[in-house]
C-alpha cells in the first residue's frame, strides 16, 4: 500500500477539484488583505477548498503574508484541525474512550482496519476513506460509538462495523 502522503502529486488537484493548486490559491488569497492576523482563516479556507494543506500551498501563504515559512508550517502542524496529507471523502472515527474501550472498540477498530486495508490515522489510496480514533465522543450511553462522516452509530459491534462499510461501498 502506498504511503498516504504520496497518494497524489502535491502540485496537482484531484480531477473533480479542477485546476491546479496555484490557480486555486490565487482565487482564495484574492479575498484577503495580506495581514498576518489572517493566517488561520486563510489556512482554514485553503484546507476547505483543497481538502488538506499541501506544502506548496503553505509556502504560497507564507509568501502572501510576508511570514517565514516556518511560522506557517508551525501553525499548520500545531492545530489538530489542519491536515497535511490528503484525507478521504468519507471519514470514519472510532471512539477510544473508556466506556467504548470496555465495550469492545478495539475489536471494532481492528475490523475497520482489516476491511479498509489501512491503520488508524491513514487514508485509503483511492482517497475514499480516512480512519481516525477519537479520545471520547461523549456518547457513553451508546458505547461503543463509531461516527461515519457526521452520522453517529451506537452500540456497534465488529460484525456491524463490517456491515456499515459494506453499505457505504454500495
Amino acid at each position: 500500500m502506498p504511503n498516504p502522503s504520496t497518494v497524489q502529486d502535491p502540485q496537482v488537484l484531484l480531477p473533480e477539484q479542477g485546476g491546479n493548486i496555484e490557480e486555486r490559491l490565487n482565487e482564495i488569497l484574492s479575498s484577503y488583505q495580506g495581514s498576518e492576523d489572517e493566517l488561520i482563516p486563510i489556512l482554514q479556507r485553503v484546507q476547505q477548498v483543497l481538502g488538506y494543506l499541501p506544502e506548496a500551498a503553505m509556502k504560497r501563504v507564507a509568501k502572501f503574508l510576508h511570514l517565514p515559512e516556518s511560522t506557517v508550517f508551525g501553525v499548520g502542524t500545531f492545530y489538530a484541525q489542519f491536515k497535511l496529507v490528503p484525507t478521504g471523502r468519507n471519514t470514519i472515527r472510532v471512539c477510544r474512550g473508556t466506556a467504548c474501550h470496555v465495550r469492545g472498540s478495539a475489536k471494532i477498530l481492528g475490523e475497520m482496519e482489516k476491511q479498509l486495508g489501512i491503520r488508524a490515522g491513514e487514508t485509503t489510496p483511492d482517497l475514499e476513506y480516512s480512519l481516525e480514533t477519537i479520545a471520547c465522543f461523549g456518547s457513553c450511553a451508546l458505547a461503543p460509538v463509531v461516527v461515519t462522516n457526521d452520522k453517529v452509530h451506537g452500540r456497534v459491534t465488529a460484525p456491524k462495523a463490517k456491515e456499515m462499510l459494506n453499505k457505504e461501498a454500495q
